[in-house]
């Protein structure tokens, strides 16, 4: 079983040399090398000149690596997708997919510029209209490169003009729609960025709200968020010896064969099984602080 972990998804505007050169090194599960928000409309062409020179020198180990492209109702969205089709990311993040029609258009682009199958297409669900279409959305995985669902939060507050408040509870339900979709069709999960980078109560706080929604990891801005993000949708050594019981008991002679067994006083079954190696796969990721 392969799980490559996805705990802490750093934004990376790609208009900025350091901010490339310092991601070689930073533990975070994930890099969202940005060419849309963070980057002027006179630095497009440049930051996507920079950031092929940076992917092609295959320096970022083994952290997973997600370009955000322009819209591709945008003068920069084409030739993003055609420039870094090829570029060794494992997707591509399309911004503001309203209806899956959308994701299908990416994927056809996508296609259209010989990108390899394994490039995979993510979308920023952060429009009234997408988290609407949620379900449709998450269906057209089936007949595209769809594999995850990123909140943009910051997006949807300024469409839609709710108060999120304080603990999100205004945009619980459309967070849950999405998670809910996201599941229905195999899809990930990545919650919303946290603004006040330098609020560490409350980036705490966002996480384990994060995390109890369902959501496989969070969408970063700045560095010092990686360590507290890992370790919030990391598991606890509570977990972790769970799941090693739970392996542990289904590769027990006395257990081959069998969908149910007895554990800890409880009966546990194969999909019980599925959860563990997933969870040990994410404990044994680099970074993780539980033993």
């Amino acid at each position: 079983m392969t799980i490559k972990p996805r705990r802490s998804m750093l934004f990376m505007p790609a208009s900025n040399a350091r901010a490339l050169e310092k991601g070689r090194t930073l533990p975070a599960d994930g890099l969202i090398f940005d060419l849309e928000d963070s980057v002027a409309q006179d630095q497009k062409e440049a930051a996507r000149r920079a950031l092929v020179e940076a992917l092609s020198s295959r320096a970022y180990g083994s952290r997973s690596l997600i370009v955000r492209v322009n819209g591709l109702d945008t003068p920069w969205g084409a030739e993003d997708v055609a420039a870094l089709a090829n570029c060794g990311a494992d997707a591509l993040l399309f911004p503001k997919v309203a209806c899956a029609q959308d994701v299908l258009d990416a994927t056809l682009a996508m296609d259209d510029a010989d990108s390899p199958l394994n490039t995979r297409l993510w979308v920023m669900m952060e429009t009234a209209r997408g988290v609407l279409n949620a379900a449709e959305i998450a269906d057209s995985a089936k007949r595209s490169r769809l594999s995850a669902f990123v909140i943009g939060a910051n997006d949807l507050v300024r469409e839609t003009r709710i108060d999120p408040g304080a603990d999100r509870a205004n945009l619980t339900p459309w967070l849950l729609q999405c998670v809910l979709a996201a599941r229905a069709h195999g899809l990930d999960a990545f919650d919303s960025v946290y603004n006040h980078f330098t609020d560490a109560a409350g980036f705490a706080a966002e996480c384990a709200h994060g995390r109890a929604l369902g959501f496989d990891g969070k969408t970063l801005i700045h560095p010092t968020q990686i360590e507290a993000c890992n370790a919030a949708f990391g598991p606890s050594a509570e977990e972790i010896a769970w799941a090693r019981a739970v392996i542990a008991a289904f590769k027990a002679p006395e257990s081959e064969g069998k969908g149910a067994i007895a554990l800890q006083g409880a009966m546990i079954e194969r999909l019980h099984l599925e959860g563990a190696m997933r969870i040990m796969a994410i404990a044994d990721a680099p970074g993780h602080g539980a033993t």
